[in-house]
Order: structure tokens, then C-alpha cells, then sequence
């Protein structure tokens, strides 16, 4: 079979998806009335929270959700499939209702990020998609917004489309790196398809292509006299390439009266080597000059060489932002949570184990964030039962999902549900935000997170709490299965 010029993602999905549509089809289950909950367990890299992106790629595969003869050869190749399934799937589109926290948000383990409501079959079928936007962005976004904090302040941008796992990895991970807070990108395909802002300027190789470093320099302020930042690197940083770069800014920029410039390292011991080029830049009067640094960053990295007091104005971070290489899983689930009967009765399900992170919350729920009056500070994530609603006017008793003992009284907050309505009956009812509105979003919601919960070294546990009549249900469900 020849390969499809495009291909259609309705049929990215897990085999055993296909399946149990299948199976739901045989049993005359394919319509009857589903939730599951996109969910993760457990924040990356021991931190205290994780930021929810993926969001738009989700809803564009919704909309183009649909199998065509292609498709449908290829499952009838498998020869596990009926004709009358095949027939099915012809006219299959999306017709259920889908909620969602926006992106940007941050979010906690065992809370949903996305319900989906939807006939069991078309629930089943979008679990692998679902799971691969939310999973592969929230991480990035999520390793993004921790070098934001451990830069202090300083820009970060995003280099790592050539070291990324896939065009996908390099295009919508710096999309999602830019909602954690980056401020540019080296992807060029990013920023025409995302406006993610790309900026780069030059490689080892430049310099090599010219018969000195100087003259090297010395061009490429010519023809970008406004954006000259110059790789200072490529022989020996303090005995030529800081000092070229000097010479070349002098007789190209200061006859112009431009004083914005820089010089990047991508090599050698950074908090070193930008401490004396700091002091050389000064010296000659370039105390403008900025100095930008890479060569596999990271967090830790970054927070060490601010430590040693490496004069740095802005970080390149590569392939361990793109790759979120010190932890390369996010770990969202996919999990069926209630059904509906015929009487449109909502029926709980429960998942149990052995291993107790991965008992999951029954039921069809609402999300809420519970923010405190006095320091607009949120307090704790509180789940509900979906008929539920919350009297933010006076004080309320919260549970411990994991405990049965364990119980709080939270009093003087605001509640605010956090999941926001996408699809209803199949039809898109949510205008998506533009990507500058997600990025500034998520930044206004971090800054309502305490700065405990944001630390890096253990970080304080933030609560997300049951209601009575939902602790009820779980621990109801948990004895019976018992």
C-alpha cells in the first residue's frame, strides 16, 4: 500500500481502541453514554505543580474526526471487522461533549484536565490523541515554566527543534514551551504556524567560513547592525573572541550610535568565561552588550551558574527543555469514570489497585480552585459530584481522597470552576484563545499559586480535595469491590 500524502490522525490510535469499538459495537454498547477523565499521578521532576497545554491540537483532531476508504481498507485488511462495523465507521464523527481546564492552567495530580461525555465508542477511540497532546505539552510546558523560575527574570529561548523526537516534538513543543514562559524560539515553522516569536543569528560555522574571526564578525554586523550578537567561541573565548567582538562593534555599530549588541558562548565554563567577558564588554565601553548563553541547559544548570554569579542575560536551552529529558514522561491516563443507563442515570466506576496512586475518582465531577479573599492565593482543588454546587459563603468541610481520617475547614474563598465547556452535542462552543492570551494566562495563574508550592526542593503539597457526598461515593465503591 502506498503511503497517503496526509495522513488522517483519526487513525492514530492504540489497536485495542479499534477493538473494543468493535466489541462495543457487537454488543449494541457503541452508543450508550460514557465519561472518562483525562488525569495525571504525579507532577515531573518532584515538582509542585504542572501546567495543562495541548488543548488546540485536541480540538482539531475532534473536528476532523472521520475515517475515509483508505481507512476502512486497511481495517478490512486485519480481518477482524464486520462489514457492518466498517459501514459505521463511514459516517463516524464526534457528537459528544467535551470539558476542559484552558491551557495555561496549573494543575495537580488526580484532578481531571479534560471529561469527556460521548457514546462509548467514539469516548474510546480519541483516548491515544487525547492523551498525546495532553501528555506530550503539558510536560514541555511544564519543564518550561521551571526554567523561567530558575532564570530569575532573564529570557530564555527554546533551541532545540534538531535534537526534538519528531517535527512535532520541535513545532507544537515550542509552542508549548512558549505558554510555560519562554520568550522565543530558534523553530522557524513554529512561529508561522503558532507565532511562537523565532530569532537566531549565527553558528560556529560562519566564523569558520571566513579567513579570520574578526572579519567574520566584522560582516555580520555589516548586514544585521541591529541584531548583531556575535558566537564568540569558535577558537578561544577571552584571548580572541570577546576581543573581536569588541573591535568589530567598534568600527561597525559606534559609528552608527547603535549600542545593542551581544556575544554568546556555547562552550567552556560559562560562569567563568562570562564574568570576564562582563568585565572586558565594560572596560571598552559596551556595557550594553549582553551575553547569552547555551550548550545543554537546564534548570539545575542555570540555577547553579546564577549561584556562582555568571553574568548572564539570557539562556538558550536546548535539548533538555525539548525533550524534558530528566523526565521525558508525563504520565496522563485515560479512565473510564461513570456510564449513563437508558434512564439517563449517571452510574459510577471506579478503577481499583493494589497500588493505591492509581485508585482512581469515581463519577462525573466538577473541578473547583478555591482562592483565599485576603491573598487572592489559591487554598486547595476541590472535586465534586457534577450536581453539586459550592457555597463559597461560609466556611466548608474538604476530605482527603487518600486518607479517611483526614479532613480540613476552608473558609473566607472565592470557588471558581476551573474546567470550561468545548464541545457540546459534537459542535465547538469554546473560542479558542490566541497563544499570546494562553502564555499571559498561565503566568497570571502562577502568580496565584504560593511561592511554597512553586519551589523547587520539596515543594509544599498542594491539596486536591473531596466533597463529602464524593469521598462517600469512592469509599462506597472501594468496600463493595473490595
Amino acid at each position: 500500500m502506498e503511503r497517503k500524502e496526509k495522513l488522517n490522525l483519526s487513525m492514530l490510535f492504540d489497536f485495542y481502541e479499534m477493538t473494543m469499538a468493535n466489541g462495543y459495537f457487537r454488543q449494541g454498547l457503541q452508543d450508550r453514554i460514557t465519561y472518562f477523565d483525562v488525569f495525571f499521578r504525579r507532577v515531573p521532576d518532584g515538582g509542585g505543580y504542572a501546567i495543562a497545554a495541548g488543548l488546540e491540537q485536541l480540538v482539531d483532531y475532534i473536528r476532523d474526526l472521520h475515517f475515509d476508504e483508505e481507512d476502512i481498507a486497511y481495517l478490512r485488511s486485519k480481518g477482524l471487522f464486520e462489514e457492518d462495523f466498517l459501514d459505521y465507521l463511514r459516517t463516524f464523527r464526534f457528537t459528544g461533549d467535551i470539558w476542559a481546564v484552558p491551557e495555561g492552567t496549573p494543575v495537580f495530580p488526580h484532578e481531571p484536565l479534560i471529561t469527556v461525555r460521548a457514546p462509548a465508542a467514539q469516548a474510546q477511540l480519541i483516548e491515544t490523541y487525547a492523551l498525546l497532546c495532553v501528555n506530550h505539552q503539558s510536560l514541555i510546558a511544564t519543564k518550561a515554566s521551571r526554567l523561567i523560575r530558575a532564570a530569575q527574570g532573564r529570557v530564555i529561548l527554546e533551541f532545540g527543534s534538531r535534537r526534538a523526537q519528531g517535527v512535532d516534538g520541535a513545532v507544537v513543543g515550542a509552542r508549548a514551551a512558549y505558554i510555560g514562559g519562554v520568550h522565543g524560539t530558534a523553530c522557524a515553522l513554529s512561529d508561522q504556524v503558532y507565532g511562537v516569536p523565532a530569532a537566531g543569528t549565527m553558528a560556529h560555522s560562519w566564523v569558520q567560513m571566513f579567513p579570520t574571526q574578526y572579519e567574520a564578525f566584522k560582516a555580520y554586523c555589516e548586514i544585521y547592525p541591529n541584531n548583531a550578537i556575535l558566537l564568540v567561541d569558535t577558537y578561544n573565548t577571552l584571548k580572541s573572541g570577546v576581543p573581536d567582538a569588541i573591535r568589530a562593534f567598534n568600527e561597525v555599530l559606534r559609528p552608527r550610535g547603535i549600542t545593542k549588541c551581544g556575544i554568546r558562548l556555547d562552550s567552556g565554563d560559562i560562569a567563568y568565561l562570562t564574568k570576564e567577558a562582563r568585565k572586558m564588554l565594560d572596560a571598552a565601553g559596551w556595557e550594553s552588550c549582553t551575553i547569552s548563553a547555551s550548550n545543554s541547559l537546564d534548570e539545575n544548570l542555570i540555577r547553579d551558574l546564577l549561584l556562582q554569579g555568571a553574568q548572564v542575560d539570557s539562556f538558550g536551552v536546548g535539548e533538555r527543555l525539548i525533550t524534558a529529558r530528566s523526565e521525558p514522561v508525563f504520565g496522563g491516563v485515560y479512565k473510564l469514570v461513570a456510564v449513563e443507563d437508558e434512564d439517563g442515570t449517571i452510574v459510577p466506576k471506579i478503577k481499583i489497585s493494589e497500588n493505591v496512586t492509581k485508585i482512581t475518582t469515581p463519577h462525573y465531577k466538577k473541578l473547583y480552585r478555591f482562592y483565599g479573599n485576603d491573598t487572592g492565593k489559591a487554598i486547595a482543588d476541590y472535586l465534586a459530584v457534577y450536581d453539586e454546587t459550592v457555597d463559597d459563603s461560609k466556611p466548608l468541610v474538604i476530605f482527603d481522597p487518600d486518607a479517611t481520617w483526614k479532613k480540613k475547614e476552608v473558609y473566607n474563598f472565592t470557588a471558581k470552576e476551573l474546567q470550561v465547556p468545548v464541545f457540546q452535542n459534537g459542535e465547538l462552543v469554546y473560542d479558542l484563545p490566541s497563544l499570546e492570551e494562553i502564555r499571559s494566562y498561565c503566568a497570571q495563574q502562577l502568580d496565584t499559586l504560593w511561592d511554597e508550592v512553586k519551589r523547587f526542593d520539596n515543594p509544599h503539597n498542594y491539596y486536591v480535595d473531596l466533597s463529602q457526598k464524593l469521598w462517600d461515593v469512592k469509599y462506597g465503591l472501594l468496600e463493595k469491590n473490595h
